[in-house]
């Protein structure tokens, strides 16, 4: 048994004669703050779920519903962040540091007129976005809507620059700081709402304000630790000002961070269709998804984690230009990231029926919830990796447009589109639509699959060609 452990995740003789290494140690150093990042931040999220449920099923509809589309636009910034990422691998793995440190400066300029951009854009449509988007929702739910909408908007610029931030710490391979932050973050967060929900009676508009106030102070600890100079890439504040733009860093973090932002926009955009839908299948089916969402991340919070990691991971390799050390290492992760979904999944759902138990929901909810998070996280252990993590290596190796063609036509081709098919037409509702998004993991699996190890093969024949 050890025998094959080692076979699977050890460290084999073949590494040592590659330009570049990442030892078990250096991986799981990079990976498990991510684990914990991820954790502590969704533990948080459902401790603020289940403040916000005191106040109703129709303030954690509202809630849930203006979350689902403001995670569009973070979703943009985190792509753009990726960008970033991607180009201050390389920039490390080729041994360029000066260019990775203006590779970070172009990055948060890039964010910063893109979250300004984002929130022109939610100020002007207002309520109008809410309409077109969930025009039959019941009365009490839009007003939650609005109100958490027009407070949380304000924080784009804090959620696009710490994003920046927060890449270009894990691209440098110090994914501590930003569990740490983020943990911070999250608990001054809770704190808040239990100020602003049970003590000042401050409602939705409490649980916004809170968000408001620990994603700003989030963004300026980062700010500040970005500018150290003793880091491989840090952001020269004066130079942004007086120095000219350098365009082709720019073209570079854009070439990657575009198609991803156009990936997770229209996947994003995708699923508030998809939650259009369920939200005409009344409170109690809006409530359960909601709830469902927020435990079933717990199965998959290693794979976001290990999305990270493995830009990391192989954009350096890309800029060392070893792709017999991308094939290793991406192979390595992606076995890693396999057992990590085993484990946890089998976690949740020991726990399930004492994590549902907290929430101050409808029975038909909490039943509906229960049946939603075991479709999620049982297909989500065969197929989230090879959905979600191995189109991230394909990012980082320079794949980005293929990926973001693929993601969007998977996407409402069988997820939007089943779900208009298993969730209205075959009146299954929820249940049918989180059936339709096992469908859209299938196609995306099988894809990238394919597309990846060409890939590979490609580049594996050109180097032997030049040898």
């Amino acid at each position: 048994m050890t025998a094959v452990f080692k076979k699977i995740f050890g460290e084999q003789d073949v590494e040592q004669t590659f330009s570049i290494r990442f030892p078990n140690r250096v991986l799981f150093a990079l990976i498990l703050p991510l684990i914990a990042e991820q954790f502590l931040s969704i533990l948080m999220g459902i401790m603020d779920s289940m403040m916000v449920s005191s106040l109703g099923d129709a303030s954690v509809s509202g809630v849930s519903l203006v979350d689902m589309i403001f995670i569009l636009f973070i979703n943009i910034f985190g792509a753009l962040a990726t960008g970033g990422a991607v180009i201050a691998s390389r920039c490390i793995g080729a041994k360029r540091p000066d260019q990775a440190t203006r590779s970070a400066g172009a990055l948060m300029v890039i964010s910063l007129a893109a979250s300004l951009l984002m929130l022109g854009v939610v100020a002007v449509s207002d309520t109008a976005l809410l309409r077109l988007l969930y025009g039959s929702i019941e009365d009490d739910v839009m007003e939650a809507s609005t109100v958490y909408m027009r407070t949380t908007m304000l924080s784009f610029p804090c959620i696009a620059l710490y994003s920046a931030c927060a890449a270009l710490f894990r691209s440098m391979g110090n994914s501590k700081i930003t569990m740490i932050a983020s943990t911070a973050a999250n608990l001054l967060n809770v704190a808040g709402n239990a100020v602003t929900i049970f003590v000042l009676h401050w409602g939705v508009f409490g649980a916004a304000l809170s968000t408001v106030v620990s994603r700003t102070l989030l963004m300026l600890f980062f700010l500040l630790r970005i500018a150290d100079r003793r880091l491989d890439i840090h952001v020269d504040y004066r130079a942004l000002f007086t120095s000219r733009p350098d365009g082709t860093l720019a073209k570079s973090i854009l070439g990657v961070g575009l198609p991803g932002s156009l990936e997770s926009g229209t996947f994003q955009l995708g699923r508030i269709l998809v939650l259009s839908i369920i939200s005409t299948f009344g409170t109690a089916q809006i409530t359960a998804n909601a709830v469902a969402n927020n435990i079933d991340t717990f199965g998959v919070m290693s794979g976001f984690a290990f999305n990270l990691a493995i830009i990391t991971v192989v954009g350096q390799c890309v800029g060392a230009n070893d792709w017999r050390a991308v094939r290793y290492y991406s192979a390595k992760m992606i076995r890693m990231s396999y057992a990590a979904f085993v484990l946890f999944n089998a976690v949740l759902f020991a726990c399930l029926p004492l994590i549902l138990s907290f929430y101050k929901v409808s029975g038909e909810a909490a039943s509906l919830a229960r049946l939603l998070i075991f479709i999620h996280n049982g297909s989500a252990i065969l197929l989230w990796t090879p959905s979600f993590v191995t189109p991230n290596a394909m990012k980082a190796a320079g794949d980005a447009r293929f990926v973001m063609i693929v993601a969007v036509v998977s996407m409402f081709l069988f997820r939007v589109g089943g779900s208009l098919i298993l969730g209205q037409r075959l009146g299954m509702g929820a249940v049918g639509v989180w059936w339709a998004m096992v469908g859209d993991w299938i196609a995306r699996s099988l894809v990238f699959a394919v597309r990846w190890r060409k890939t590979l093969r490609a580049h594996e024949t050109a180097g032997a060609n030049e040898e």
